[in-house]
């Protein structure tokens, strides 16, 4: 990319100060930057690299004052920079072609400029969108929807009848659709349930790599639309996650647990089943979800509490050996007290 400041500061919407006909061709830490490159300042940490920053134009946000620099001043400089990025290294050109090498069912349907590549399986009965993109060693089942504009990375399994939206990504080794883990007790022994619902995934969701979304008892699970999910995050059956919440890798959601809009839950949190989280929640990392929560709260520890009851509980942990010795010593002196009353 070569571009002049003018055109990048129209492209993400900023306010320049300083040359519009700066040219610009690569993207830098702010730290790290020379000439013609183009870095950007979010956390106001790295404020104190401005003054000394080789960097041809930064973006940053609208209180930056750097007299001499050339600045793109925007009111949210990470999505600024996400933009950027989006320009600078645009997604690849797929060909818009089936691969001999796959396998592609009776009864298919593929929209156009459809990407399959060698050794994918493509079950009968398949509906695939548009502009779509499936890896190779992907296996969609029989009867699997796909909207338009999707990209499904190498080694996929998406069982049958599942409902995959548009401008979804699912990244590699991904598995949506296997088995809910439903078992009756029968004596000693279990007896399977079979579990004949699917797994419905809306428009412009991301699900990382190795994550697994289990398909209902009966019914859907359901991960509502613009909700980003990260690696290895298992998922139960009859699971709903709203819309625009952020799963980070590791979480566990237990089965029939409702998640609603915005939530954020942190790393390695994991949550009962048949519970309900309100819009809004964040949940911190490791954070163990016992019971319904009610919207806008943050909670941690396992169980959980609000989150500055667990960090007054976490203060208390770390002082509990000098709280002991402490108890130890005073049980000791009512004791020799207690002895030397009994003298009297």
């Amino acid at each position: 990319m070569e571009a002049r400041l003018q055109d990048v500061a129209r492209l993400i919407g900023a306010v320049l100060e300083g040359d519009p006909d700066a040219v610009v061709g690569n993207i830098a830490g702010i730290d790290k930057a020379g000439p013609g490159d183009l870095a950007f300042v979010a956390n106001p940490k790295y404020v104190r690299f401005i003054p000394t920053t080789g960097a041809t134009a930064i973006i940053c946000a609208p209180t930056v004052i750097a007299p001499g620099k050339n600045l793109l001043k925007v009111d949210n400089p990470y999505l600024a920079y996400a933009k950027v990025m989006h320009f600078v290294f645009p997604p690849k050109k797929q060909s818009g072609m089936v691969a001999p090498q796959a396998f592609v069912g009776s009864d298919v349907e593929l929209g156009a400029n459809v990407t399959i590549y060698p050794f994918a399986y493509v079950g009968k009965g398949c509906r695939i969108g548009d502009n779509t993109t499936i890896y190779s060693g992907c296996h969609l089942d029989d009867q699997v929807t796909v909207g338009s504009d999707t990209l499904i990375y190498a080694n996929v399994s998406i069982r049958e009848q599942c409902v995959i939206g548009s401008r979804v990504i699912i990244h590699a080794g991904a598995v949506i659709g296997s088995d809910g883990f439903g078992f009756a007790k029968d004596g000693p022994q279990y007896f399977k349930i079979p579990q004949v619902g699917i797994v419905q995934i809306d428009d412009d969701v991301e699900i990382g790599a190795n994550t697994t979304i289990d398909r209902a008892a009966m019914g859907k699970t359901r991960i509502q639309r613009g909700t980003k999910i990260d690696n290895l995050v298992q998922v139960a059956h009859n699971v709903v996650i709203g819309q625009d919440s952020v799963i980070v890798a590791q979480v566990g959601i237990s089965g029939s647990t409702i998640i609603g809009d915005r939530v954020i839950m942190g790393g390695q949190a994991a949550t009962v089943g048949h519970i309900s989280i309100g819009n809004d929640v964040m949940v911190g990392a490791r954070g163990g979800v016992s019971a319904d929560v009610p919207a806008k709260q943050i909670v941690s520890g396992a169980p959980h509490m609000p989150h500055r009851t667990w960090l007054r509980a976490v203060r208390a942990f770390e002082k509990l050996p000098e709280t002991r010795k402490t108890i130890n010593e005073l049980e000791r002196r009512i004791a020799q007290l207690e002895e030397e009353l009994k003298k009297k």
